[in-house]
């Protein structure tokens, strides 16, 4: 890995060499709306993702953040706009779709299987990639488990990634809650998605934690070269590790850019990150 915790606070990371890998856009949202009932979510929002960039949406309470990850990914489809994915063009998405192009996602209230230990809870996020059925695997027939060995080998390597070999036999729910997050991390990584949609994965941490979090946000996307896109309230966190912040504001775009353009916006700094910043 190449950062220590402490080197992720209160730094700048984004480099030349990282800015270098950054390559063509990889999804693009055009001119996004969504309603639930008469009430507007998202209203007109276009951004581009690009491929192995940190790709922040940051805003207050309420300015449709989720919605749009939720857009992404399939969850809600939008009244208006189009979704380009890998050069393909989609009206309306769906979360199975979303996974097998290569979109996983982690959410901001924990959804793990509290009573599986944790490596039975990465293991869930290679249910896409087993290609034995349900009966072969309940068998344990010579091709099922030869499979489910390879699977548990790749996941064990992830537990190795997020230092998790400790409690790879607890149960989730007797972990501290920075290291459910981890895990929750660990079971999306288990996708091996090529873009990962993590939905404020440092809520509720306390400073230490957050540092590691940034630390393994920063190595998957380095190591594995996984574009990310990040919904995170910290900015602290926010500015030092994304390339690039868009930035909502009851539904709509208000700020566009790097982190030093985003910071420097006079409607950004008035709706959201006020002059202390």
């Amino acid at each position: 890995m190449s950062l220590t915790a402490s080197e992720t606070a209160g730094v700048q990371v984004v480099d030349d060499d990282r800015a270098a890998r950054i390559g063509a856009v990889i999804l693009d949202l055009q001119r996004i709306s969504l309603s639930f009932g008469g009430v507007k979510a998202l209203t007109d929002i276009s951004f581009d993702v690009r491929e192995h960039e940190i790709r922040a949406i940051i805003g207050p309470n309420g300015a449709g953040k989720s919605s749009m990850l939720n857009v992404i990914n399939g969850v809600y489809t939008p009244q208006e706009g189009r979704i380009l994915l890998q050069g393909r063009q989609f009206a309306r998405m769906n979360p199975r779709r979303a996974a097998e192009m290569g979109i996983a996602r982690t959410f901001q209230n924990l959804a793990l299987f509290k009573g599986m230990s944790v490596l039975d809870n990465i293991m869930t996020g290679r249910n896409l990639r087993m290609k034995s059925g349900i009966l072969a695997q309940a068998l344990r027939l010579g091709s099922a488990e030869r499979e489910e060995l390879a699977h548990r080998a790749f996941v064990e390597n992830i537990i190795d990634f997020l230092q998790l070999q400790a409690y790879r036999k607890t149960p989730v729910g007797r972990l501290p809650y920075g290291l459910q997050k981890r895990v929750d991390l660990g079971r999306a990584l288990a996708m091996e998605p090529r873009m990962l949609l993590l939905d404020e994965p440092m809520a509720g941490m306390n400073i230490e934690e957050k540092q590691d979090m940034s630390r393994y946000i920063l190595d998957v996307n380095d190591e594995f070269g996984t574009t990310i896109v990040l919904i995170e309230h910290d900015m602290g966190v926010v500015m030092d590790i994304s390339d690039r912040v868009v930035v909502l504001d009851y539904g709509r775009k208000i700020g566009d850019g790097t982190p030093d353009e985003v910071r420097g916006n006079p409607e950004v700094i008035r709706a959201y990150l006020g002059t202390t910043h």
